[in-house]
């Protein structure tokens, strides 16, 4: 695996700055993004969570993080193995965002599944929205504009 550690760093603020957020074993979902990065891939944002439609499933951490050319999603597995998401900015359709008393959950709507994150500090909400559709228009606009070259 890479030794970049950018992601994890990115996310250890994100969890410092929103410390109700329930995620564990950041570090190695973290690796599991940073091994699937492509040379020229920026990364905009990251965020933890639980990948799962449930408040009450507590061992599905992930790391998710939004790049120049996609969305992935990061899982390291606890015994062995990983589990990776990659969303396409072609793919996006729409993003709901629910907010509880304490957590929040968001789902992102792919033309092929639905992707729930779980068990976020709901004051994390807003940014979260605010980066996702930041960070899609721009890659879209890209995409558009490289198209038309």
């Amino acid at each position: 695996m890479k030794t970049n550690k950018k992601v994890y760093k990115m996310v250890s603020r994100f969890k410092k700055k929103y410390p109700r957020t329930l995620a564990i074993r950041l570090k190695k979902h973290a690796a599991v993004i940073e091994n699937f990065l492509d040379n020229d891939e920026h990364v905009y944002y990251t965020f933890c969570g639980q990948r799962n439609d449930s408040n009450t499933l507590l061992f599905d951490s992930c790391v998710v993080a939004l790049t120049s050319k996609r969305i992935i999603v990061g899982e390291k597995r606890a015994l062995f193995g990983y589990y990776v998401i990659n969303v396409s900015t072609k793919l996006f359709n729409d993003l709901t965002i629910t907010s509880g008393i304490i957590f929040g959950k968001i789902e992102i709507d792919t033309v092929k599944e639905n992707i729930f994150i779980t068990n976020i500090d709901k004051r994390a909400l807003d940014e979260i929205e605010t980066m996702i559709h930041k960070v899609v228009l721009e890659n879209k606009k890209t995409m558009e504009s490289d198209e038309k070259k």
